[in-house]
């Protein structure tokens, strides 16, 4: 009897596919040519002049020898093992390749070939045929459509890209293979070491998450930099990009931040959500460092790659003029970093060897005519001072400077400290020798200033993310059974929108306070609850066809007698059917006036890639323009929720101005936290307004004055 082989998990398959992807013993380019003007022959080349140590296996059923190596005519045709399988043939070949692979139990394939999904309908099929035969094979798929991989440490470039990259431990991850190119470019020119650069082309099946997920545990890959134009499993990506930042920084690029990506939705936060808002929020939520230019993913990967993490956010600022000084120092100020204040022998030891007109606080100027000796008395002095955290060293092009001596002193001085220490050794031609001594050194430097700072800056938000501890989603006891039973209501009902009692029976049982309420059908009705609830009240229209009640004259505050009652009941109605001729009106709702406070609004919106999206912000009729809105991902940790608060501009007036006592912050963070509870339990609710969300004084709550609650059309 056969004994059963047991089935590898997933995610240790996938392990084994990427290291045999990245380290293989040997390797198959399916598609080589000995015409130089062929891909294949480009890939096979870089392949054996990269300095590749494993097997090689030119596949080519045209050909007897490529490039001085013995040519087969199929991959299951090659006599050793195969690990990894560089495919350069026709689209309509590829299937059949990847079968052979598949045959030949091959580990992962590397799909160059364009012509997939990028082209289309019939693109689309072609794509998911290859991706069936890989899946039902056990064999990982890079690709298709992508310029392939290189790994520095094991010589390996099966790529068409030029050139290969200095060894390193900066790892590359681009959704676009002209970035790709852009980057091998830049760092050749800049001399910087990387470890691995992944083409992710049509993302088919390996994708930005696999590799973030292997890359946590691999010791050659310190710092992980990537360019994405979209994430396709959100969940899964904030999960994975959390473990990695605890270890190691990920440096994002997103693309595609313009509103015209939003998705059209009636709510106000799903107007003020936009295309972008969820991958900020994702990133907050994961400890990935987002930049927007390639200039600064490079200056920040750098930073981390050549330089310790700082111990605090304290910068000693050394230059030769004080205008650099000046715009370090700004710069400072806008980037969150302390500068250092000097111990008292520090300012005497400067001030006993630096001319009087120098400057011995930080900045400390050594003066345009300072030599690398003087450079190197305040460089050591402010690097032993126990206030200093980090060095960032000026330096302009002047007569007397001289740039290799002064880099030099710079070097030797990191050597000595575990402090972190980046120049601007401002200019081109005159400082270019002691830029390129410093690059040597692996001093990174920056043409200005401010992007030493910046650098700096992420350091430490790295630092500060990695030893902040770990927190758990909170979880309230709510009556689940309720919320239950009233999207079941409105279901039976063919409605997708709950009406205004539903929403607040919905809130109320996850915890959150409501005014009192009732619904009138007829103007004695209204009278009547009047009298129950207590003047004075709040008059609303309730229809699940008007979303926006204020837009309709369907609004009436302070209805403080009788008559204003009877008065108003009738003007909500009449203006509902002037302005919504149609609508199903089934009322007003008469509410308590509540408490006076600050309004703000929390809502909820459907990312198609990351889920529930929270929002917060001030409320009221001026959310839509002043547009002040922090966002995050549900589920969320108190932490997250008292980010959310923290974030918006007009936090200030949270606080309390002139006079005011403070808000109850708190019962913001409560609200936040038991909304995310309610649409994690209840993926059906696809859209959710509390606006307003009336915040009372410190310690007297919060009320949620109107909610809307709407369902997704097909039952979760």
């Amino acid at each position: 009897m056969a004994h059963r082989v047991p089935v590898l998990a997933e995610k240790e398959k996938t392990r084994l596919a990427l290291e045999a992807l990245f380290s293989p013993e040997s390797v198959a380019v399916v598609g080589a040519s000995g015409n130089p003007e062929k891909l294949g022959h480009v890939v096979l080349k870089n392949i054996v002049e990269g300095g590749y140590q494993g097997q090689v296996y030119p596949v080519n059923p045209l050909a007897d020898v490529v490039l001085g190596l013995r040519c087969y005519p199929s991959v299951s045709a090659v006599p050793g093992p195969v690990d990894v399988a560089v495919v350069v043939v026709p689209r309509d070949a590829v299937a059949e390749v990847i079968q052979d692979c598949v045959d030949k139990a091959v580990k992962a394939a590397v799909v160059i070939t364009a012509g997939f999904r990028e082209i289309g309908p019939e693109g689309v099929k072609a794509e998911k045929e290859i991706v069936r035969i890989a899946k039902e094979g056990g064999l990982r798929l890079l690709g298709p459509n992508c310029l392939g991989h290189i790994d520095t440490h094991s010589r390996l470039n099966a790529t068409f890209a030029a050139g290969m990259p200095l060894t390193g431990n900066i790892s590359f991850i681009s959704q676009s293979g002209a970035l790709f190119s852009a980057i091998l470019d830049m760092a050749d020119s800049e001399r910087v070491g990387f470890a691995k650069f992944v083409s992710l082309g049509n993302k088919a099946d390996i994708n930005e998450i696999d590799l973030l997920d292997s890359w946590r545990e691999d010791e050659l890959s310190n710092v992980v930099i990537a360019y994405l134009e979209g994430i396709s499993e959100g969940h899964r990506f904030i999960a994975v990009a959390r473990d990695l930042t605890k270890a190691k920084p990920l440096i994002v690029l997103k693309s595609g931040v313009t509103s015209e990506g939003s998705r059209a939705v009636s709510s106000h936060t799903g107007t003020l959500a936009g295309s972008d808002a969820a991958y900020s929020a994702a990133f907050k939520q994961t400890g990935a460092i987002r930049v927007n230019t390639l200039e600064t993913m490079f200056d920040f990967a750098i930073a981390f790659a050549y330089q310790p993490l700082p111990k605090g956010k304290r910068l000693a600022i050394v230059t030769n003029a004080g205008g650099p000084g000046i715009m370090a120092t700004d710069a400072c100020g806008k980037a969150g970093v302390d500068l250092a204040h000097f111990q008292p022998g520090t300012i005497d030891a400067l001030r006993s060897k630096l001319p009087p007109t120098a400057s011995v606080y930080n900045p400390v100027d050594v003066i345009g005519d300072a030599g690398p000796e003087r450079y190197q008395v305040a460089i050591e002095a402010v690097l032993k001072d126990a206030n200093v955290d980090g060095l960032l060293v000026l330096l302009t092009p002047q007569r007397l400077t001289d740039a290799v001596r002064t880099a030099n002193v710079v070097i030797n001085a990191a050597k000595k400290t575990r402090k972190t220490v980046l120049t601007s050794f401002m200019g081109t031609a005159s400082v270019k020798a002691g830029v390129d001594r410093l690059r040597e050194a692996k001093i990174p430097n920056y043409p200005f200033p401010e992007q030493g700072v910046a650098a700096f800056s992420a350091m430490n938000q790295q630092r500060e993310w990695m030893l902040r501890p770990g927190e758990k989603v909170k979880s309230f006891r709510v009556n689940r059974a309720a919320v239950r039973e009233v999207i079941k209501r409105v279901r039976d009902s063919g409605r997708d929108t709950l009406g205004d009692i539903e929403a607040r029976e919905v809130v109320e049982a996850y915890g959150l306070r409501p005014p009192r309420s009732a619904l009138a059908r007829s103007t004695d009705e209204a009278v009547a609850l009047a009298q129950e609830i207590g003047l004075p009240v709040a008059m609303k229209i309730v229809s699940p066809d008007i979303l926006h009640k204020s837009d309709v004259g369907g609004v009436k505050l302070g209805v403080s007698t009788i008559d204003e009652v009877r008065a108003a009941d009738q003007a909500i109605m009449r203006n509902a059917r002037r302005y919504a001729p149609g609508a199903r009106l089934w009322g007003v709702a008469l509410q308590e006036m509540v408490l006076p406070g600050k309004e703000t609004i929390v809502g909820v919106s459907l990312d198609p890639q990351f889920g529930h999206l929270l929002a917060f912000g001030l409320g009221g009729i001026y959310v839509e323009v002043l547009k002040d809105i922090a966002f995050r991902v549900a589920p969320i940790t108190p932490r997250e929720a008292d980010q959310m608060v923290k974030e918006i501009r007009s936090y200030l007036l949270l606080k309390g101005v002139r006079r005011e006592k403070p808000a109850d912050v708190d019962a913001i963070v409560d609200a936040l936290l038991r909304v995310s509870q309610l649409v994690t339990d209840f993926p059906e609710i696809i859209e959710m307004d509390i606006n307003p969300l009336v915040v009372h004084e410190e310690g007297q709550g919060a009320t949620a004055v109107d909610v809307r609650i709407g369902l997704s059309t097909v039952a979760a």
